[in-house]
């Protein structure tokens, strides 16, 4: 005997969000599913949220496409229910795993539509054909990587495979990605792949058009000369790392950016165009470009200016093990006041880096390399760097500008000066 149709929701995730984009089904028509098995993972403007099921029973139908753009209260899926009742539904809880600032949407209405269960999920004792439990990143990371997500040991709540489990995996047991064919390398190839813009890879794109789109970027790129500031770091990583952590260049580059905002209060700006509003701040919250598995995000290292050295190294890399492995939370993830941007190796000669929206700038990093300089007359080997800065230029006077930038250079260049409080 059939049972009843259970119609499960877009819940309400409160803050005034008022619709979701759909990123990824866990089901199809036709699956069998059991109470508390994640159905599907939606998106709001802050955060990715999996959505799971209140009831068991046979999926009947799905209520939208992978990109879609769904209204809190429209139908999500419909599940024909096992004989038994259906659960209460529970409230969203405040502590989801929060992954993503971007643009704002429109308020929900004052009269919430009917909430479904978003909670996180306990391990179900029989999931769907044994389907471990793991986000779209981590599975398309474990296929890249020719792993069996069924192989991998699980550490995340409710059985959820992480991307530290899946690097722990790949330690012990080694990665075998799939070979391409022999003869792809030289047979002619048509094919082509549509891929969806979706989730966090369209927050990014919209926020990165508005940025551009409203933006007027001035750009300015200086030669540094790093070698004084190296054999520093040199230093002070053979006497202290053990103890204190290893130091990278990026903390030094903080601290001159926080020395230079106090004499170029402008910088540290966040402006609201739509207001008309440019607001300065004491506090100097530098976002940390961080490229992650699901895209690009900036976590943000708060009261940089309070920190010392080790302090700001340790934060930095606690925020982007968070965001890689998905764990960072809203508040991790916004109210920069200025941004630092590095690619390490990759930073290449120089770069035009787009500003972080309401941000007024943005500083990147590019690749140090070795190469003869001349100084007093005499060829020498340095090791140079290119910083490379964008700046709002209806806010933001070139001149300041190059002035904010050459302060910077001033200090790298000395790096006493990093310790002197003016």
């Amino acid at each position: 005997m059939a049972g009843s149709i259970h119609v499960i929701k877009v819940p309400d995730v409160g803050e005034g969000i008022a619709e979701v984009e759909l990123v990824a089904w866990h089901v199809k028509p036709g699956d069998t599913v059991v109470e508390d098995q994640g159905l599907a993972d939606v998106m709001t403007d802050k955060a990715n949220v999996e959505i799971p099921s209140p009831v068991a029973g046979r999926v009947v139908a799905l209520g939208g496409d992978v990109g879609q753009i769904l209204a809190v209260g429209a139908e999500l899926i419909r599940i024909e229910r096992e004989e038994g009742g259906v659960p209460a539904a529970a409230p969203v809880p405040p502590n989801m795993a929060q992954r993503v600032e971007a643009p704002k949407v429109p308020k929900a209405p004052e009269t919430a539509p009917e909430k479904a269960a978003v909670r996180p999920a306990p391990l179900p004792a029989h999931a769907g054909e044994n389907r471990p439990i793991a986000s779209p990143a981590v599975r398309r990371r474990a296929w890249e990587l020719g792993v069996d997500l069924k192989d991998v040991a699980p550490s995340g709540t409710a059985g959820r495979i992480m991307q530290a489990d899946l690097d722990a995996h790949v330690a012990a047991h080694g990665a075998h990605p799939p070979a391409p064919a022999a003869s792809a390398v030289d047979a002619e190839r048509d094919e082509q792949e549509a891929i969806p813009v979706i989730g966090l890879r369209r927050r990014i794109a919209l926020q990165m058009q508005e940025s551009k789109r409203r933006i007027p970027h001035f750009s300015y790129v200086e030669e540094v000369d790093v070698t004084e500031l190296e054999a520093l770091r040199s230093v002070l990583n053979a006497k202290w790392s053990a103890r204190r952590g290893h130091l990278t260049l990026l903390p030094f580059l903080m601290r001159a950016m926080v020395l230079a905002v106090r004499e170029f209060p402008q910088i540290n700006a966040r402006f609201d165009d739509e207001a008309g509003i440019v607001t300065r701040h004491g506090a100097v919250h530098i976002g940390v470009a961080t490229q992650t598995p699901h895209g690009l995000v900036v976590p943000v290292v708060r009261h940089a200016q309070a920190r010392e050295l080790w302090d700001t190294a340790a934060e930095t890399a606690r925020l982007a093990e968070a965001a890689r492995a998905g764990r960072a939370t809203r508040a991790e993830l916004s109210g920069s006041t200025i941004t630092i941007s590095s690619l390490g190796a990759l930073g290449g000669i120089a770069s035009t880096p787009v500003i972080n929206r309401p941000e007024v700038a943005i500083v990147a990093v590019n690749r140090i390399v070795e190469r003869p300089v001349l100084q007093g007359g005499t060829v020498v080997a340095r090791r140079m760097m290119n910083l490379s800065s964008s700046f709002d230029h209806r806010v933001v006077d070139g001149m300041d500008a190059a002035r904010f930038v050459q302060a910077m250079r001033t200090m790298i260049e000395n790096p006493a000066l990093l310790f002197v409080e003016s």
